[in-house]
């Protein structure tokens, strides 16, 4: 493979420049930057090849060298602190080897102790990484950080002045942009804190033939604004939304026939109450199981089961147990579906019990069955409804909020009797405007506003993992490994509401849901309420699919999280989503690419994970590869440590952001299952 280019940002002083920098200082703790935008080569931690010789040969005590990945990244640095700290109290001064961005994050990180630049940064053509933070650099080659001690007088200065102020500020404001604090009012604060004595300092000079970073700068501002929004991380795809959030609820025709999997929830395969031959009518329950995580199915037509056996799932590859049911067109509904008009006099283990015999299970996709929840052993006192579908193209909660909020809300009263709660919270993103004012004007109509509260959310990915959705309607941190209940929450999304309201009310199982079926390569973009075991291939023709060329994608939810479909030969399950098919990508995933060590998907992780480790590990031509990641100190195999593959939540934010397009989260699937294998 031909080597990469090393587009590293910055380079040490020249000797010269240091030697006169350090002769009065002593004492130092030296901040090294691992790089970035370099081949991911090795872990072992960048050292001072060429500073530590000019540090020993001038007889100084180097108290700690300390190499941190992306030391831009002040949210990751003040993360790792408690490992240094005790360094730096022992240190006198601060030298810092990185481009400016980390220069000026390190002084900033440390208010009253000196900082000295030890680096220039390299001038870099065009866009080059985004810095989070409100630190800037214009990359000019020449850094005065050192004598503005960690603030630069070049992208704070209007005037880029470097030997001080203009004189004309006023109340702290400059006089060219009045809106903009006086740089060199901030650095002459920093002064005084650091006893830095600038004006001993020869005169500077600026170099005016750089890249201009006011363009790069426009866009990092952009991003930075989104970025720390709701929650550390997260992108912002192309929602795609507008193909069907305006498409009303249709009915999918009535299938010929069903292939309905004994396994559509996290949990037990079920076992078949049927043989081949046997009528069933719609609601009649063909499977079930006797272990506590599992869901019975129900047959969602009427008709003559004619076979069952293993056939293709659209989660499981090997392929799961499968009832196939030839419908008779009578739609016969079972004597078990029957109305109760007076579901309200239910106790709580009457309601628990119904909500387990009709099948309900989480339908945002995780399919985790939903009675498990509301029997928790450890006290509940929030209910949240989770209607962020933050997931580009899907519209099919969305759809459900606008035309079925009665439902909805009925359905979170029953569970909120459950948990014996006076409170909880609808969550909706602020894209999906219709949802919200039909949620919020039936919760008026119904004398609801005291206990049921809409938490309006800025449009975010991934907003809906329960995860980020509790810290930002509660500010309840989910433990490492553990669930919402051990901090007090039950997470509940709004199609499972109008189920539970389906099954207690009118007595119907979970045989259907909303599916929207959408992309480039749909012609009739829509959200259809499907049967559960239609054969996805009988959707996709009804919307008008093309797939003559198999120029195409099959993903049974979001382009983020939706899983990859080989086969049209599977059926709709309790967790479908969406239907999407889009063109095949022109820029394929690869593990034949190497990482450049952008930082990105660190940036954007929001679990505070470093993705590009669990690549290194499973990519590295090391054979110490095991003892290299122990140095880093990130213990990335430990699945109860902060940074252990486990704790990821395979959003997608890394893969879809990877500047080489790596696969990271199949390759973060394979960490995973040998993590939990690792003794820790």
């Amino acid at each position: 493979m031909e080597k990469l280019l090393d587009y590293t940002k910055y380079k040490l002083k020249p000797k010269e420049e240091i030697v006169e920098l350090i002769k009065d200082k002593d004492n130092l703790f030296v901040f090294v930057c691992g790089k970035c935008y370099k081949e991911f080569a090795s872990v072992i931690p960048e050292d001072c090849k060429e500073l530590y010789p000019i540090l020993k040969e001038n007889g100084k005590n180097v108290v700690e060298c300390e190499t941190i990945d992306f030391l831009c990244n002040r949210h990751h640095l003040d993360i790792r602190k408690s490992g240094f700290q005790d360094g730096l109290k022992k240190s006198d001064n601060v030298l810092v080897l990185s481009c400016g961005v980390g220069i000026q994050t390190v002084a900033n990180f440390l208010e009253d102790k000196p900082v000295y630049a030890v680096a220039d940064t390299i001038p870099q053509e065009g866009q080059h990484g985004i810095a989070l933070y409100n630190n800037k650099c214009a990359g000019c080659a020449t850094c005065f950080l050192t004598a503005t001690q960690g603030i630069c007088p070049i992208t704070n200065c209007t005037k880029e002045l470097v030997n001080g102020p203009c004189g004309g500020a006023k109340n702290g404001k400059c006089e060219v942009s009045k809106d903009k604090d006086c740089g060199w009012e901030k650095i002459n604060q920093r002064l005084k804190v650091t006893e830095f004595n600038f004006w001993e300092l020869p005169v500077q000079f600026h170099k005016y033939n750089r890249v201009n970073f006011k363009i790069s700068n426009k866009y990092n501002t952009a991003v930075r604004e989104k970025r720390s929004r709701n929650f550390y991380g997260g992108v912002y795809p192309f929602e795609n939304k507008e193909y069907t959030s305006e498409k009303p609820i249709q009915q999918f025709p009535e299938p010929e026939t069903v292939e309905i999997p004994l396994s559509q929830h996290t949990g037990a395969v079920c076992e078949s109450l049927v043989k081949v031959g046997d009528v069933v009518k719609v609601g009649q329950k063909i499977g079930d199981s006797k272990s506590f995580i599992s869901a019975p199915v129900h047959s969602s037509v009427s008709g003559k089961v004619t076979a069952i056996e293993t056939k293709p799932h659209p989660v499981i590859p090997s392929g799961v147990t499968t009832i196939t049911i030839k419908a008779d067109g009578k739609n016969e509904y079972h004597e078990s579906v029957k109305a109760n008009k007076e579901y309200e006099k239910l106790s709580k283990d009457n309601l628990i019990d119904i909500i387990r015999d009709k099948g309900i299970v989480g339908l945002g996709g995780a399919q985790f069955p939903t009675y498990v929840k509301f029997k928790s052993p450890k006290p509940i006192d929030t209910l949240i409804l989770n209607g962020c579908e933050c997931e580009p193209y899907v519209t099919a909660d969305d759809r459900l909020m606008i035309e079925h909020p009665e439902e909805i809300v009925g359905g979170m009263k029953i569970l909120m009797k459950i948990l014996g709660l006076q409170k909880g919270y609808i969550a909706i993103e602020t894209n999906k405007p219709q949802a919200i004012e039909a949620v919020k004007k039936t919760i008026n109509n119904l004398n609801l506003t005291s206990a049921i509260e809409i938490a309006e959310l800025p449009t975010k990915y991934p907003q809906g993992s329960e995860r980020m959705l509790i810290k930002k309607v509660t500010g309840k941190d989910v433990p490492l490994g553990g669930l919402p209940l051990d901090v007090g929450v039950v997470v509940n999304n709004v199609g499972t509401s109008f189920a539970v309201y389906n099954a207690v009310v009118n007595g119907l199982p979970l045989i259907k849901r909303i599916v929207t079926v959408t992309g480039e390569k749909i012609k009739n973009k829509l959200n259809l309420e499907v049967k559960i075991g239609t054969p996805v291939s009988e959707i996709l023709d009804y919307c008008g699919a093309d797939l003559k060329d198999g120029d195409y994608v099959l993903k049974m939810g979001g382009p983020m999280m939706g899983l990859l479909q080989k086969s049209l030969e599977v059926p709709v399950i309790k967790g479908t989503t969406s239907l999407l098919v889009t063109k095949k990508p022109d820029i394929k995933l690869s593990s034949e690419r190497s990482c450049i060590k952008c930082g990105r998907c660190v940036d954007v992780c929001p679990m505070e994970l470093y993705p590009l480790y669990y690549w290194y590990y499973k990519n590295s031509k090391s054979q110490n590869v095991k003892a290299e990641l122990d140095n880093t100190g990130l213990d990335i195999l430990n699945s109860k440590s902060k940074h252990g593959a486990t704790n990821c939540i395979e959003c997608g934010c890394c893969e879809y952001i990877c500047s080489s397009k790596l696969p990271l989260i199949d390759n973060i699937k394979e960490m995973k299952k040998e993590a939990r294998e690792v003794k820790s």
